[in-house]
């Protein structure tokens, strides 16, 4: 069983059934016996930028929670042990969403799915093969 970490374009590529995502990524989203995991900072994330104005998604926060539960996904919460983790990064970029994205792999020694360069820079296993 492969365990891994969507960063949140990455989810949202799948649930959008957007082509940016890699074949490969998909298949192995979609393959029965991998955990997947959602950071609830990426609901977060999203919940945010739909107010603003700055992500269009075409359903509803409530749909994209039951999108990860239909998917059999897993949320991941943000424990003490994540915010550690966090307080120990350096300052490569100062997106809040991603910083802590990065943590939780970090802590939780899974790999990142990302088209994001900038988490290597955190020593993060980040997977995206086209």
């Amino acid at each position: 069983m492969t365990k891994l970490l969507l960063d949140t374009q990455a989810f949202l590529w799948f649930v959008e059934n957007d082509k940016q995502l890699p074949s490969g990524i998909k298949l192995e989203l979609e393959g029965t016996s991998n955990q997947i995991s959602i950071s609830i900072a990426s609901l977060w994330e999203m919940a945010i930028k739909i107010s603003l104005g700055k992500l269009q998604v075409t359903c509803s926060m409530e749909e994209m929670i039951d999108k990860i539960k239909s998917n059999g996904f897993e949320i991941l919460p943000i424990l003490p042990e994540h915010i550690i983790m966090l307080g120990a990064l350096e300052y490569f970029h100062r997106d809040p969403f991603d910083r802590i994205i990065i943590a939780h792999g970090l802590s939780e020694n899974m790999p990142i799915v990302s088209s994001d360069k900038v988490f290597d820079q955190y020593g993060v296993n980040r997977k995206w093969n086209k």
